[in-house]
């Protein structure tokens, strides 16, 4: 599944062991979908994909996520979890070369191959 929106609030990091012994990372953050009515969603990073897809308040964000349920005495708990992060500026930007931009229109179709092989 995917969700798109604005990271508007970061919260604190937290970890600590598993019963295996194992120690685990936990990056939450607060994400507002646009439209007309828009909502707040709480979205998890786990372990290393919290240095990998670092993240901050302001960016627009689409995420990859998993949602899970759990019960637990009797009361359901629903995490949110995202596997990958794409940025809205990653996906928008212009690719830029030595020269800067590259200008696609400086190519015509029409003119003769200049290639020697």
């Amino acid at each position: 599944m995917e969700l798109s929106g604005k990271v508007i609030q970061k919260l604190q990091e937290v970890s600590g062991n598993s019963k295996s012994g194992n120690n685990w990372r936990k990056q939450e953050f607060i994400i507002e979908t646009p439209g007309n009515y828009p909502k707040k969603v709480c979205v998890a990073l786990w372990g290393d994909k919290i240095d990998q897809f670092p993240i901050s308040v302001g960016e627009e964000v689409k995420l990859s996520i998993d949602v899970e349920s759990r019960e637990y005495n009797g009361r359901w708990y629903t995490d949110i979890k995202a596997y990958r992060v794409d940025k809205a500026s990653d996906s928008n930007s212009t690719p830029t070369f030595e020269n800067g931009p590259l200008d696609v229109d400086t190519f015509h179709a029409d003119e003769e191959d200049q290639l020697p092989f």
